[in-house]
């Protein structure tokens, strides 16, 4: 193989469509585009969501719901997910080297979610009242 003998598979590519080149090609006169009417000028389509003049859908259906765009800076880790993580001493550092949370995420808090039974100081780590009372009670502290 040269390269200058390389070429696209066969059917990869096809030619391109030249429109309005007469009436033998298939493609003349009005070159596919029909008769009249906003689509056969040039220049004129409508935006996107257009429906010639009826309330388009988007406007139509009600609007609901709301996401934070701070909730991806948040995250929760359970009980067990601390007991299971087998460290005395616990920060942001060690939850994203574990995996226990993700790289972006600036706040977390442990939850009540399982048991503890070893004891963990927490550093920098938000808990809720029952996650601070279980993890206060195997002898760990939250900071």
């Amino acid at each position: 193989m040269e390269l200058n003998t390389i070429k696209p598979a066969d059917g990869s590519r096809p030619n391109r469509r030249r429109v309005g080149r007469g009436i033998g090609s298939g493609l003349g006169k009005t070159a596919g585009r029909g008769h009249k009417g906003q689509k056969s000028r040039s220049g004129g389509y409508h935006k996107v969501g257009f429906e010639g003049g009826q309330m388009p859908l988007q406007r139509r259906l009600p609007k609901r719901g709301f996401k934070s765009r701070t909730l991806r800076f948040n995250d929760e880790v359970t009980l067990t997910a601390l007991d299971r993580l087998g460290l005395d001493e616990v920060n942001m550092l060690t939850l994203k080297t574990a995996g226990l949370v993700g790289e972006l995420v600036r706040v977390v808090k442990v939850i009540n979610t399982g048991e503890i039974k070893r004891a963990v100081k927490l550093n920098g780590i938000g808990a809720t009242a029952g996650a601070k009372a279980a993890i206060e009670a195997a002898g760990g502290s939250v900071a």
